[in-house]
């Protein structure tokens, strides 16, 4: 079943106007709190974000690549205090992809927003500016955003053939599948 839920994902950008239940909000959460994380150290936290004038807001943390969370339902901000661990990064990254697989078990789509190394403007990093908007205390730095929702558009998986196989390296650098 979890290779039929890889086969069948994709990111969706444009989701229905209806709003995703509490029930599967917790299940996504708690799909996020049970991502692996290195030594267990979990650095991550999560802001869980429903209210439409503030998800628009949110949606200009950078030019582009964020546009869309404007007319999503749910956004969750992946977190974290890089103080705590030394792979925080990795361990939002987990994070995030865990929400993901899960809101598409639920019937849910959604699709990753970049945050960090991305650029509000010239002088404001995006995470600054969510940090302002959001009260995000000094220390913890923002990873990322995914955007969820009940999708609005339909999009085949990827078809096994169109997977980058040439990638894939059998015990050397180089070498082919025996």
């Amino acid at each position: 079943m979890f290779i039929e839920l890889l086969s069948s994902r994709r990111s969706i950008r444009k989701f229905k106007e209806q709003p995703v239940e509490k029930e599967k909000i917790d299940r996504l959460v708690e799909a996020a709190l049970r991502s692996p994380s290195s030594r267990s150290l979990n650095p991550w936290e999560f802001i869980v974000v429903t209210d439409r004038k503030l998800l628009v807001k949110m949606a200009g943390c950078k030019p582009h690549g964020a546009s869309f969370l404007k007319g999503a339902p749910l956004g969750i901000v992946v977190l974290a205090d890089p103080d705590r661990c030394d792979v925080w990064v990795e361990d939002c990254s987990i994070a995030s992809i865990f929400i993901h697989l899960a809101a598409h078990s639920l019937g849910l789509g959604s699709c990753w927003i970049q945050v960090r190394k991305r650029a509000y403007t010239d002088d404001t990093s995006a995470g600054q500016y969510l940090a302002d908007l959001l009260d995000i205390p000094p220390g913890l730095e923002v990873e990322s955003i995914v955007a969820v929702g009940y999708p609005d558009m339909t999009l085949p998986g990827h078809a096994r053939d169109s997977l980058a196989d040439h990638k894939v390296h059998w015990q050397t650098y180089g070498a082919a599948d025996q």
